[in-house]
C-alpha cells in the first residue's frame, strides 16, 4: 500500500501573535497589505487579530475579513461571550472564517492566573467552544501552555471541547518549555487515547524561548498534528514563534522524512519576510535561515570550488524556489511613470492612480539624488507612500551646525494642523542634536531605547534606513524612516515613533490577560 503525504496546514499568526512583538505595531494600513501578500504566500489560515482587545484592532480584523480572498481568516477571543461575540462580528464577512478560544490549562495558569479549579476552566473551554459554534462551523480551541498541562486532563479538555464543536484543537507550547521528543510524545499520547479525535484537526503553537520552536512543531508534525501555527521570520512574544519559513522549507527540502507538504507558495517567501521586516522594524539577521542576505552566499574559497562543480555540493534548496533573486533596476531620474508603475506590478505591487502619483513624486526626489533605483528603493518608497498616515507631526526642515570646538546644534522646523514650529538643540552628535529640538516642540516625554541603522539599498549613495524604539510610561512605538541623510532619517523616525505613541494614547485598549 502507498502512504498519501499529508498536507499540513499552515496558520499564519504574524498579524496577531507577531505583532505583539514589543515595538512591532503596525498600522492598519501595514496590515492590510501584509494580509494580501499572506494571501499571496497561500498560506492556509490568516489570524488577522484579537478583536475585542481594541476599536482599532477591531476594525483591522474586519476589513481584513472583507478584503482578502484564499486563505482562511482568524480572529482571537478569550472564553468569554463578549470576546467571541466581537471575534464574529470582524470575521463574519470573509469567505472562510474562524474563532479562535482560549484558555491556561495549565497548573499554574490555573492557580495563579485564573484562581480557579480544572473542573471550572474545562466547564469554560467547553462553553466557549460550544457558544463559538452556534456562530461559525470552523472553531479552534487552544489549551494555553498544553506543554506544562497533565497529560490525563489535556486528554480530558482535547475530547471535550472536539464534542462540544471544536474543529481544530491547538496544543501550544506557550513559553518555549519542551522538547522535540516530549512534544512528539504527547501528541502520540492524545492520538492512542483521545476516542474522537480524528474529528479535529490537531494543530501546534511553539515558542521559541529555547531555540526549539522549529524542531518541536516538526516533531509534532511526525507524530500526525496536521496544522502548525508559525509566523514570517519567527516573530512573536519574547524570543518569537516557530518560523513559518523554516517549517514550510523543512517540509518540502526533507519530504523523505516527513511525507506531508504544504500548499504554501515558496517563491513568495523572500518577498513577504522582507515585508514582515519593514513593517514591523526588525531586520532580518544575515544569518538567518531560508531569508537572511547570508542564507545563500558563499564566501570560503573550498565552498566556492565545491558550487563551481556542483550547486548541491553546499545547498540543499535552490535560492529561486524561496524568492531570492538578483534583480538590477536600471530606473534613474529620467524613467516615467509607466516604468516605475511597470516594475511595481513585476514586484507584486498593486497600486491605485492616486498612489502612484504621490510614489512617483517620491521616486524622482530619490532618482535626483541616486545615481540608480534598486528594488529594495522601491520597497522603500512604496512602503511610505501608501502606509497610513500616523503623522500628527511633520517634519518640514532641519538644519546641522558645527561650531569649531563646539557641539553640533540642530534646527528643526515642524508642522502640525497648519502651523509651522520652530527649536534648535545641542547635542553630542547631530542626531541626539535633532531629537533635543525635536522634544522642546512636542514636548513629549520619552525614553530612547533602541537605535538602528541599515543600508537598505547598495552603492555609496545607498538609502540608510532608521529604525528607533522609544518608550513612555510602558508603552513602547517604534519609528522608521529612510533617507540618503541619516540625520534627516534619525530625525523622521523619532518623530514617527512620537506621532505612533501620540495616536496610541487615544485608543481605547481591553487587554485583560496574557495571550497564548
Amino acid at each position: 500500500m502507498v502512504n498519501v503525504p499529508r498536507r499540513i496546514v499552515i496558520f499564519d499568526t504574524t498579524l496577531r501573535d507577531g505583532e505583539q512583538s514589543p515595538g512591532a505595531s503596525m498600522t492598519n494600513s501595514e496590515k492590510m497589505a501584509l494580509a494580501h501578500q499572506l494571501a499571496h504566500l497561500n498560506v492556509d489560515v490568516i489570524e488577522a487579530g484579537f478583536p475585542f482587545s481594541s476599536p482599532e484592532d477591531f476594525a483591522s480584523v474586519a476589513h481584513i475579513a472583507q478584503e482578502v480572498q484564499g486563505p482562511t481568516i482568524c480572529g482571537l477571543a478569550r472564553t468569554k461571550q463578549e470576546d467571541i461575540e466581537a471575534c464574529y462580528n470582524a470575521i463574519k464577512h470573509a469567505e472562510k472564517h474562524r474563532i479562535h478560544t482560549f484558555v491556561g490549562t495549565s497548573p499554574l495558569h490555573l492557580e495563579k492566573k485564573l484562581r480557579k479549579t480544572a473542573d471550572e476552566v474545562l466547564k469554560m473551554a467547553v462553553e466557549s467552544v460550544a457558544y463559538a459554534a452556534n456562530l461559525t462551523q470552523d472553531v479552534e480551541f487552544s489549551a494555553e501552555d498544553a506543554m506544562r498541562t497533565d497529560r490525563a486532563y489535556l486528554r480530558d479538555i482535547v475530547e471535550a471541547t472536539i464534542e462540544a464543536g471544536a474543529t481544530t484543537v491547538n496544543i501550544p507550547d506557550t513559553v518555549g518549555y519542551t522538547t522535540p521528543w516530549l512534544m512528539e510524545e504527547t501528541i502520540r499520547f492524545l492520538f492512542d487515547t483521545v476516542p474522537n479525535i480524528g474529528r479535529a484537526v490537531i494543530s501546534v503553537h511553539c515558542h521559541d524561548d529555547l531555540g526549539l520552536s522549529v524542531a518541536n512543531s516538526l516533531a509534532a508534525v511526525m507524530a500526525g498534528a496536521g496544522q502548525v501555527e508559525c509566523t514570517v521570520n519567527g516573530m512573536g512574544e519574547r524570543a518569537g514563534n516557530a518560523s513559518l519559513e523554516e517549517i514550510v522549507m523543512a517540509l518540502k527540502t526533507r519530504a523523505d522524512q516527513f511525507d506531508a507538504y504544504t500548499e504554501v507558495n515558496t517563491n513568495q517567501i523572500v518577498k513577504t519576510s522582507k515585508m514582515v521586516s519593514s513593517f514591523s522594524g526588525f531586520p532580518v539577521q544575515p544569518n538567518k535561515a531560508i531569508v537572511g542576505q547570508n542564507a545563500f552566499r558563499h564566501e570560503a574559497g573550498i565552498h566556492q570550488h565545491g558550487m563551481i562543480m556542483d550547486r548541491q555540493t553546499y545547498e540543499i534548496m535552490e535560492p529561486e524556489d524561496v524568492g531570492w533573486a538578483e534583480t538590477v533596476l536600471t530606473l534613474g531620474p529620467r524613467s516615467g511613470k509607466h516604468g516605475v508603475r511597470k516594475r511595481l506590478t513585476d514586484l507584486g505591487y498593486t497600486v491605485t492612480d492616486e498612489q502612484m502619483k504621490e510614489i512617483y513624486d517620491r521616486f524622482i526626489e530619490m532618482a535626483d539624488k541616486k545615481k540608480q533605483i534598486y528594488d529594495e528603493d522601491l520597497e522603500i518608497i512604496m512602503r511610505e507612500a501608501t502606509s497610513e498616515a500616523v503623522e500628527s507631526w511633520s517634519l518640514a526642515g532641519l538644519g546641522i551646525r558645527y561650531d569649531i570646538g563646539g557641539q553640533p546644534t540642530a534646527t528643526v522646523r515642524l508642522e502640525k494642523e497648519g502651523e509651522t514650529f520652530e527649536e534648535s538643540g545641542c547635542g553630542n552628535g547631530p542626531v541626539e542634536a535633532s531629537y533635543k529640538a525635536i522634544d522642546k516642540i512636542v514636548g513629549l516625554d520619552v525614553v530612547l531605547e533602541d537605535y538602528a541603522l541599515r543600508a537598505v539599498t547598495r552603492g555609496k549613495d545607498a538609502l540608510g534606513e532608521v529604525t528607533i524604539r522609544v518608550e513612555r510610561n510602558g508603552d513602547s512605538a517604534t519609528g522608521r524612516a529612510a533617507s540618503t541623510d541619516v540625520v534627516h532619517a534619525s530625525a523622521a523616525a523619532y518623530l514617527n515613533a512620537l506621532n505612533r505613541i501620540i495616536l496610541r494614547s487615544h485608543l481605547n485598549g481591553k487587554f485583560e490577560e496574557d495571550l497564548p
